[in-house]
């Protein structure tokens, strides 16, 4: 006799696939449903449904084009180098002002010249015109030698 309180068994049907293999499919396709459903929540501009709606007034629309076109430039060359030699020749003028020869005191020094600082007949206005002329260093007693050349004041001037 057959037990009242169960179910009689249901005859088996042959199946393709194992329980299993459906939840395969099954599951990622919701997985797939809930990431496309976040993403369309997030894109949400934050308007809400209680905003009245904007009278729809016609409005001028900007569309702007970029059109960019392609040029082939030329690799640049090499340009050869070019060297010249250019000759300049300086003539340098050498400025020496004389002044008129002293008469010679030979009573006043034993040196045989007119003042003590030795100036004879050259006179420099300064160290320059000394190195110009090719007379530096002046020592005291030298013609051109003067006190104004002479910085330090020990008797050797345009050093």
């Amino acid at each position: 006799m057959p037990n009242p309180y169960t179910t009689p068994p249901v005859p088996r049907t042959p199946r393709t696939a194992p329980r299993w293999a459906r939840k395969r499919y099954a599951l990622p396709a919701l997985g797939l449903a809930l990431f496309v459903g976040v993403g369309i929540g997030a894109a949400d501009d934050g308007s809400s449904a209680d905003a009245e709606p904007a009278a729809a007034t016609p409005r001028p629309t900007v569309t702007v084009t970029a059109t960019a076109t392609a040029t082939e430039t030329a690799t640049p060359q090499a340009a050869p180098t070019v060297t010249r030699t250019h000759t300049v020749k300086v003539k340098v003028t050498r400025t020496v002002t004389a002044q008129p020869a002293a008469e010679e005191d030979t009573s006043a020094s034993g040196d045989g010249s007119a003042s003590g600082d030795g100036g004879g007949s050259v006179y420099y206005a300064n160290c320059s015109e000394a190195r110009a002329a090719g007379d530096t260093p002046l020592y005291a007693g030298d013609p051109g030698y003067a006190a104004h050349l002479d910085r330090d004041g020990d008797g050797v001037a345009c050093e």
